[in-house]
Order: structure tokens, then C-alpha cells, then sequence
């Protein structure tokens, strides 16, 4: 098993990061390897949720990725599954409000975590474990970056 942490600051509050993190059909506007983004289930966000995301590739292709809310509890956290090939994965995202430079603000934590669920997915994950944990938080890492201008963005639209 393999897990990757990252936490990041967005100084907005967290029902506005929560708002846009739980848009399905905007995710293709800020995230910049998503190309499309189709709903499988109807209705609001909540447990049961699946919708399937298409994703560019570093070597240019498209990979589709589904997804799966296993708990929604707004707005402090957001538990997803998507499954791989020889693994699965749980992607929890958990919104914290906390004062920094003495201004309200949104710490985001994201847990990538990674369970084999075949006997290639452990020793994929022996082989190339380090490189692919840095490859996730990496893409973490961009993807809060992109939440965090968004979120800045429609703040700045919605007090204009």
C-alpha cells in the first residue's frame, strides 16, 4: 500500500472551495488535464455519486478514470474510489478553516492512497512505487494549485 499526503492553504472559505471541488461538470475548467467529465449517476452529490473523467496522458493520449464518492460530508470532507488496473484507489480530500497571516483560510489535505488488488499491483508497487508516488503528489500538487486561482477567481467575480 502506498499513500501520498499533501496539504495546501487557499485563502477562501471552505464552503467555497467545497462548492467548486463538488462541481462535476466544471472540473474540465480547472483542471488542466481534464478534457471531459460525464456523469453515471443522477442527482446532487452525495454517496453513490460515479461519474467518469477523461484525463490527457503526459504522452498526450486520453486515459478515462472513474470515480466513485464514498462520502460526502460538506464542507469539510470528500472521500472518492476510482479503481486501476491491479489497484484501486482512495482519494480523500479534507477541508480544514484556519487563521494564517491573520486571515481566515481553507487548509486542503489530500490523501492518495493506493491498495493492490492483485498480485502485479504489489510488485508494481515495489518497482516503481517512489517514482510513482511522486508522480501523484505532483499532480496533488497542481490540481490545488488550479482549485486555489479558481476559487480566487470566482471570489474576486463574485465581490465585483
Amino acid at each position: 500500500m502506498s499513500t501520498v499526503t499533501v496539504t495546501d492553504f487557499i485563502e477562501a472559505p471552505a464552503v467555497d472551495v467545497w462548492a467548486l471541488l463538488t462541481d462535476l461538470p466544471v472540473r474540465v475548467d480547472w483542471l488542466c488535464t481534464v478534457s471531459a467529465v460525464e456523469l453515471l449517476t443522477p442527482g446532487p452529490l452525495g454517496p453513490g455519486t460515479a461519474w467518469r473523467e477523461t484525463r490527457t496522458r503526459p504522452d498526450g493520449g486520453d486515459q478515462a478514470e472513474e470515480f466513485l464518492v464514498l462520502a460526502a460530508e460538506p464542507p469539510h470532507r470528500l472521500v472518492l474510489s476510482s479503481p486501476g488496473i491491479g489497484v484501486d484507489y482512495r482519494i480523500t480530500w479534507t477541508l480544514r478553516t484556519v487563521k494564517r497571516r491573520r486571515r481566515g483560510c481553507t487548509a486542503v489535505t489530500v490523501e492518495h492512497r493506493a491498495l493492490p488488488t492483485a498480485p502485479y499491483g504489489r510488485m508494481l508497487a515495489l518497482l516503481f512505487g517512489g517514482l510513482a508516488a511522486r508522480t501523484v503528489e505532483g499532480a496533488i500538487r497542481r490540481d490545488l494549485t488550479a482549485l486555489a486561482a479558481t476559487v480566487r477567481s470566482a471570489g474576486r467575480a463574485t465581490a465585483a
